[in-house]
């Protein structure tokens, strides 16, 4: 119904702003709505209630004293493979909708100083590496913890942290940021949350909690006329059918194995249809897949609780049922260990071992146990158990997907994605252990199988804007797979930048990744320049850092011009070698102090010349 002078209380102007506001409310926004007009009717008095429309028209044109609060929102991210960019983007839609006024960025193209002036924040955050900030948020991060940064107590704030419970320092990051705004003044407008892998739920219960805690402060009439405004400047936003949560069912095309007969290596190429999905992505995104776990493990951990196969038990918190042998197989994580796990865990267990060991006085030796081991080791190292499948399955992880850099152009192969795996075996503690996903890839697919894949932007590892600025490729082994893409697209787009790749394995004649890729490219002057190092053909080991250490004056003079660099790989060694090593090169070139030298890659990465996938 359309609202008019003629059929409601309302004056022109109010008829015209609530025909504009009501269609765009969302259900729980009208919910809101509703139930905050029945608190203001019953706080006001009997005789106010019977006043007529025109007086209370004239009233409302009075402002009422109450103390300015800001609906200005700052959403600030710190991510490293794009999900809480992409997180971060929801949020900021969700508060325009309701009216908020928002200010989205990443933490390393934010002004620190800007601080003082900042009334709401909500940084979202995830951990890198050994609780480390991401590459976007360590500028932000150590500002902070410095004798610069401000007294916050004007600020009201609120952290989502993103994280993994396999991890000792899960969620790290997000906990320094929340105790640091703390310390400086700052006034919780919503608790944290720390979010394990499967964080859909917890997400979605931070925002509401968040969006809640707003608007409890403001004026609603205010929320509701930015509101108004906010969708009158709103684009039509698509949405796509597939995602992290819907997979797409991509057909195998191709499954070949990279490495050279004799290699001690097995690294899978795949390429897979997207035919139908309308899915696309950019060159520096991944690929998201959900695998299988190994058949002999699940029969094996069944067997050794004693269940049966076919019994129901829960797939998810939704209520999905099936057989325990699914539900092991396909929907829960059973080759990782946490201590989240084991001290739920510890319920069913009818022995005291396990409780020891969760003991505060033995943390390090929980530490050691859990690496490396599975859910097989913990069902028989601390037996008899006292479980029905069905009331411990709940207590494991959600299967997560893994993410693969994508090794093509959508551009030169549309309406497909390739991805490189290598497979992972090895032995430990006394038994045969498998990569889940990789050796999935490896033995049990084939062409004509499907995989349940998605696209997983990230926005932190992309080409440079210009197709003539040089760029510098670094990425030994699978490390080199995005730059696959990089260069194809760059060749099917005609750019005429220069572009070196340093890529390094350990055998030339066995373990050459893509080398007929590679020659081809430079042939054709896609590829300019190729140094390689492999580390195993020659007495004193050579990694990629040494050829870039070797190759220093001519690579100072591609950063000189304007190069990016993009590292991609191993992030415990091979990162931070190959950072020390660019450390080394500018310093040494350019003549300049180690701290000069580090400020100027610094310096780098916030132009965003100088960016890393590394895992």
């Amino acid at each position: 119904m359309q609202l008019q002078v003629t059929n409601s209380p309302f004056t022109p102007e109010q008829a015209e702003l609530l025909n504009r506001l009501l269609p765009t409310l969302t259900p729980s926004q009208q919910i809101w709505l509703s139930g905050y007009l029945s608190a203001l009717q019953a706080a006001v008095p009997t005789t106010a209630v019977l006043s007529s429309a025109p007086v209370l028209a004239e009233e409302s044109a009075t402002p009422v004293s109450q103390p300015a609060i800001s609906r200005e929102v700052t959403v600030l991210f710190g991510s490293q493979t794009g999900n809480c960019q992409r997180l971060a983007g929801s949020l900021s839609r969700k508060l325009e909708e309701q009216g908020f006024q928002v200010t989205q960025s990443s933490m390393n193209s934010f002004k620190p100083n800007g601080l003082k002036k900042v009334e709401n924040l909500l940084i979202l955050v995830s951990t890198h590496g050994e609780g480390d900030p991401p590459d976007n948020a360590r500028a932000f991060h150590e500002f902070l913890y410095s004798k610069r940064a401000p007294g916050l107590e004007h600020l009201r704030f609120s952290v989502l942290a993103l994280g993994d419970t396999s991890y000792e320092f899960f969620c790290q990051t997000g906990k320094d940021f929340d105790q640091r705004l703390e310390e400086l003044g700052g006034q919780r407008l919503y608790p944290r949350v720390d979010c394990d892998l499967d964080y859909d739920e917890p997400v979605a219960e931070w925002i509401e909690g968040v969006l809640q805690s707003l608007q409890e402060r403001l004026n609603p009439s205010a929320i509701a006329t930015e509101a108004v405004k906010a969708a009158d400047k709103a684009p039509g936003q698509e949405t796509s059918e597939y995602s992290r949560s819907n997979p797409f069912q991509a057909e195998i095309l191709e499954n070949i194995n990279l490495n050279g007969r004799g290699s001690d290596r097995e690294t899978r190429h795949l390429e897979l249809s997207l035919a139908g999905s309308n899915l696309q992505f950019e060159p520096g995104d991944s690929l998201g897949v959900y695998p299988e776990n190994h058949p002999q493990l699940v029969d094996e951990i069944i067997a050794a609780f004693g269940w049966k196969p076919e019994e129901k038990v829960p797939f998810n918190k939704k209520g999905e049922e099936g057989s325990l042998l699914d539900a092991l197989k396909y929907h829960y994580e059973i080759t990782v260990l946490t201590k989240p796990l084991l001290e739920q865990a510890v319920q069913f267990s009818t022995g005291s071992q396990l409780q020891e060991l969760l003991s505060p006085d033995r943390q390090q030796e929980l530490k050691e146990y859990i690496h490396g081991r599975d859910l097989l080791d913990l069902v028989q190292d601390f037996g008899p158990w006292q479980a029905s499948a069905r009331s411990f399955v709940p207590v494991l992880r959600k299967l997560p997907a893994r993410l693969y850099s994508i090794a093509s152009s959508y551009n030169a192969n549309p309406d497909e994605v390739h991805f490189t795996v290598r497979a992972v075996r090895y032995q430990a503690h006394g038994r045969d252990r498998y990569g889940v996903c990789s050796v999935h890839c490896a033995e049990r697919v084939q062409p004509g199988d499907t995989l349940p894949i998605y696209i997983q932007n990230n926005p932190n590892f992309k080409l440079p804007a210009s197709g003539d600025s040089p760029i510098i490729m670094i990425g030994p082994g699978t490390g080199v797979a995005p730059f696959r893409s990089f260069l194809e697209e760059r060749e099917e787009l005609g750019a005429e930048g220069k572009s070196w790749l340093f890529y390094g394995d350990r055998h030339f004649v066995t373990d050459f990744l893509y080398q007929t890729d590679w020659q081809r490219m430079l042939k054709d002057g896609v590829l300019t320049k190729l140094d390689v190092a492999f580390s195993r053909d020659t007495e004193e080991k050579v990694y990629v850092q040494h050829r870039l250490l070797e190759k220093s004056r001519e690579l100072y003079q591609w950063l000189q011009e304007g190069a990016h660099v993009y590292v991609c790989g191993d992030e415990k060694h091979m990162a931070h070698d190959v950072h020390t090593a660019l450390i080394t090169v500018i310093q040494q070139e350019g003549g300049l102090s180690p701290e000069d030298a580090v400020a100027y890659l610094e310096q780098m990465q916030q132009e965003q010349r100088y960016q890393r996938d590394v895992y």
